[in-house]
């Protein structure tokens, strides 16, 4: 069976840091390309960051950039997102998943096409 499980989710106050955590089983990352998702309440599903694994190369939205880094050990089969300097509308649930078509707007997108799979998310909850 394969699972997407995230980890790491949890309050802070803005400025702080988190580290999300994204474990596969049922498969492995060396092929794939994986990307963190987060859906603020009220608000459409966005692309967060996603990571290529043929050469490390990394998309990020605007808002996250220059605080938020994508990285992975595939040995661990793992998938992080560092969150630094975090603000209150970074709360949201983050999501992982795996995508079959590596672009901007794949990764950057609401997650309504190219994904093959979902994780279960994990909350995150930012305040001022």
């Amino acid at each position: 069976e394969v699972q997407l499980v995230e980890s790491g989710g949890g309050s802070v106050q803005a400025g702080g840091s988190l580290r999300l955590t994204c474990v596969a089983s049922g498969f492995t990352f060396d092929d794939s390309i994986v990307g963190w998702f987060r859906q603020a309440p009220g608000k459409e599903r966005e692309g967060v960051s996603c990571i290529n694994p043929s050469d490390d190369s990394t998309y990020s939205a605007n808002s996250v950039k220059g605080r938020f880094t994508i990285s992975s050990d595939r040995a661990k089969n793992a998938v992080f997102l560092q969150m630094n300097n975090m603000k209150p509308e970074d709360t949201a649930i983050y999501y992982c998943a795996t995508i079959n078509y590596y672009a901007e707007h794949v990764c950057l997108g609401n997650g309504a096409y190219g994904i093959d799979y979902w994780g279960k998310g994990t909350p995150v909850t930012v305040s001022s």
